[in-house]
Parts: structure tokens; C-alpha cells; sequence
């Protein structure tokens, strides 16, 4: 392939004070933090998930479905809406959940014709056995930051969850 003779400049990657400007601010976001840790913690701990031969493996991309479930069922049109997804995407997810018996779909009380879905109740695949198996990982974290710190972070994060869920309220 011919050049053209352009020069190129440098790409805002390539620039060391563009770096080291994104760097310090994405180093002083609490938002960029917590999502950072939200992804690291996610992967790891479902890399250390225990599952059977032959069973398909829990990846990422499921447990993203996890937080938006209501425990009463959630229709799959509000779950693509709450992930931010196409339909056909999280109904892909879901079917994989209801595979791995993770997840179930039960009639809607409220509307015949749809369904809810929802934690199913296997053994070994149910919401509590994931939150044990969260609870174990966070103990070893809990380790690795100090005790005082994994309490203080547990208090703060459940502040800023009800601030959060206190601004999503619509005024009445």
C-alpha cells in the first residue's frame, strides 16, 4: 500500500500528557472506580465459580442480568430496557440462564399471554448459592484491604445506594 505523504499526528493514546491527563482523572472519578471494580470483581468471581463438566459456564454477560431481576419476575421487554439491550440479546442470555437452570419463566399473574422471568430454585444454581459464593469472595477481599475497610466501603456503598435509588424516585 502506497503512503501519501500525510503526516500523521498523534492519537490522544500515543500523546504521554493526554495519558497521563485521562489517567489522573479517571484515577479521581469515584464513578470510573467503581465501575472499574464493578467489571474486576464480576470476572473474577465468576472465574472461580465451581461448575460441573458439561454444564455450560456462567460468563460475564450473564451475571449483568442478575442486578436488574425483579425477585417477583421480570418481563423480558423490561429486562432489555433496564440492561440497555436488544430483546433479541438479553432473550438469548435468559434462554442460556434458563438452560443452565439459573433462571425460570412463569406465567405473569397480571397478564396471561406473558411471562415473568425469574431465580429459579435448583439446587446448587439459586440466588442464595450465588450470594454465598459472593459472600466467600468478598472474605478473602475483605482480607486483602483489611476488615475495617470492607465494612467502611459496605456502609458507604449502601448510603450511596439509597441516595441513588432516592434520585431515580420520580417527584410525586
Amino acid at each position: 500500500m502506497a503512503r501519501t505523504g500525510k503526516k500523521r499526528g498523534n492519537t490522544p493514546d500515543q500523546d504521554p500528557a493526554f495519558v497521563e491527563r485521562l489517567e489522573q482523572a479517571k484515577a479521581a472519578s469515584v464513578a470510573q472506580l467503581l465501575f472499574k471494580c464493578a467489571r474486576l470483581l464480576n470476572e473474577q468471581a465468576v472465574a472461580r465459580l465451581e461448575q460441573p463438566p458439561g454444564v455450560p459456564r456462567i460468563r460475564p454477560a450473564h451475571t449483568s442480568v442478575f442486578p436488574h431481576l425483579d425477585l417477583a419476575g421480570t418481563r423480558l421487554t423490561e429486562l432489555a430496557r433496564r440492561l440497555g439491550i436488544s430483546k433479541q440479546a438479553v432473550g438469548q442470555l435468559v434462554d442460556e440462564l434458563e438452560q443452565m437452570q439459573v433462571l425460570e419463566r412463569v406465567p405473569d399473574p397480571s397478564d396471561g399471554r406473558a411471562k415473568l422471568i425469574r431465580f429459579a430454585k435448583a439446587p446448587g444454581r439459586s440466588l442464595l448459592d450465588g450470594l454465598a459464593h459472593l459472600r466467600r469472595f468478598e472474605q478473602e477481599l475483605g482480607v486483602a484491604i483489611g476488615a475495617p475497610r470492607m465494612a467502611a466501603l459496605h456502609d458507604a456503598l449502601g448510603a450511596l445506594l439509597v441516595a441513588l435509588e432516592d434520585r431515580s424516585t420520580p417527584s410525586a
